[in-house]
């Protein structure tokens, strides 16, 4: 399906995310987006320096355009902030882009290599599925391989569509987002797949997630990207085979020149008009978001903090540390 068809859905969902706008400094709003929706949401700003080195971060997109257009400013912001990050593709996106299948996905793995470079990425694996059939993979299968991944790289923070977002058709996307779900569960387990700890592996507990969704969903957290809003542009403009970006900028500069018209919006270089049209067009939603918080770029989260409160045992154990007295 093709990303542009939603552009406006993204629009619209953005428009009933806070009924407040922000404060000069991190606060929290309530949004009107569900009657019955009591959750706060979070403004994440930047932090100075590189208070996250030494985490790790894992990025899973389906199709290498989805992070770009959703969530590459949050992904972009964190490896800013220390995190060392790691992309996962799950597809071979063999569909979206002109040619045949095998053009297709050949040029689309050329544009996700480079998504992973321009955004800073250390490394990037290719899942290799086929697009629009995620659905008729086996699901163990996929989950398997992430919580292999997820123990190899020792993630902290994963980032993905949102197992729970409604209304969205594309098989891929829920699929993939189900896959991550139950991996994140299981990859912290002591007795799920054994032989990775004879590998010298160990249970991931990945400490919080962070879920995008393209329909209605549950936020809790905003992001602002502003400082990052450059490299998001940057990782859409070069997927070249597929989604809003590419060199959309500069062919449109060159159509009208030929017709020796001018958009003062395109001035510079092709790559300057590139970025400019991404910016203006292609990340609208970010921007329009942005501004009902008070900020200049933003993106909107579902964030599930996973290492909380201790309870069980561990609550057990401080509650007799504290209380207990001798007879």
């Amino acid at each position: 399906m093709e990303r542009r068809d939603w552009m406006q859905a993204m629009l619209a969902g953005s428009a009933g995310l806070a009924a407040a706008s922000a404060s000069a400094q991190t606060g929290v709003h309530r949004p009107a987006t569900h009657a019955n929706q009591d959750t706060e949401v979070f403004i994440e700003r930047d932090e100075a320096g590189q208070p996250h080195k030494g985490k790790v971060l894992v990025a899973i997109q389906p199709h290498n355009d989805d992070m770009p257009i959703y969530y590459a400013g949050a992904a972009a912001k964190m490896m800013k902030e220390g995190y060392t990050g790691y992309l996962i593709r799950t597809t071979n996106d063999e569909m979206p882009g002109p040619g045949t299948p095998a053009d297709t996905h050949k040029a689309n793995e050329i544009d996700n290599y480079e998504v992973g470079r321009v955004m800073g990425f250390k490394k990037v694996y290719d899942l290799g599925y086929r697009n629009h059939r995620m659905d008729n993979a086996s699901i163990v299968e996929v989950r398997a391989r992430l919580i292999f991944l997820f123990r190899l790289l020792k993630a902290n923070t994963i980032i993905t569509y949102d197992t729970w977002g409604h209304y969205d058709r594309n098989p891929d996307h829920w699929m993939t987002a189900r896959a991550v779900e139950s991996a994140l569960w299981m990859a912290g387990g002591a007795k799920d797949y054994p032989e990775h700890f004879d590998a010298g592996l160990e249970p991931s507990r990945i400490r919080e997630t962070y879920y995008y969704a393209r329909g209605p969903q549950l936020v809790n957290r905003v992001v602002d990207i502003s400082s990052v809003i450059d490299v998001k542009a940057r990782s859409l403009q070069v997927c070249q085979t597929q989604g809003p970006g590419g060199s959309r900028g500069s062919r449109l500069k060159q159509e009208l020149a030929e017709k020796g018209m001018d958009l003062p919006l395109l001035k510079g270089d092709d790559e300057a008009a590139d970025l400019a049209y991404i910016k203006e067009f292609a990340l609208e939603h970010n921007r329009t978001l942005g501004r009902e918080y008070g900020l200049e770029w933003a993106e909107k989260y579902h964030y599930w903090p996973t290492v909380g409160p201790k309870q069980g045992v561990g609550r057990v154990s401080e509650y007799v540390e504290a209380n207990a007295v001798r007879l």
